[in-house]
């Protein structure tokens, strides 16, 4: 979600920079030429002087675009993982399992799969309902079938156990690493 909100803020200031450039190169509207004044004497008095609504209007605007901006801010800095999960330890009492930890140990048993060059794993979504996103990158000889099976198999079953949790989604994304071509004499 995050995502699109930046490309359309993106795409809006864009555009608006793009018209304010071009009216500015153009400089016939909306300014009336080269020597003449952004604001004429008459419009002066006619907007920002007679009309009592016209500043409380801008303010208003202006108010709404600061907040907005805040806005933007803090979800460019608040961090998507998750910190920890509850784990029911069976006695009525529960634990925390940090996120890093669950994702250094899914990581590391990705990683064992054979045909797997390198892993990277974050936990994500909320205490209720965690999502794993993996990313793997592959060796040149695996064969990605083989290792969803492995991924999806043994090692997302372990995840879910040792974390005591019914359902753990995950998301992977493969990509095969960079290799030499082989030559052939």
């Amino acid at each position: 979600m995050l995502g699109v909100v930046n490309r359309i803020l993106l795409a809006v200031t864009g555009l608006l920079l793009l018209a304010a450039g071009g009216s500015l190169l153009a400089a016939s509207w909306p300014l009336g030429g080269r020597h003449a004044p952004l604001l004429t004497e008459e419009a002066r008095r006619r907007h920002w002087h007679a009309e009592g609504w016209w500043w409380w209007a801008v303010m208003a605007g202006l108010g709404l675009c600061v907040l907005l901006s805040l806005w933007w801010l803090l979800a460019q800095l608040r961090r998507s993982r998750l910190r920890a999960l509850e784990v029911d330890t069976g006695d009525g009492a529960f634990a925390l399992l940090r996120g890093r930890a669950l994702e250094e140990a899914v990581t590391a048993e990705a990683a064992a799969v054979d045909g797997v060059a390198r892993c990277r794993v974050a936990l994500r979504g909320r205490r209720g309902s965690p999502a794993l996103r993996i990313a793997l990158e592959l060796e040149p000889h695996a064969v990605p079938a083989d290792v969803l099976a492995a991924l999806a198999g043994p090692v997302l079953t372990h995840a879910r156990t040792s974390a005591g949790l019914a359902g753990l989604s995950a998301q992977a994304r493969l990509k095969v690493a960079s290799h030499k071509a082989q030559r052939v004499a």
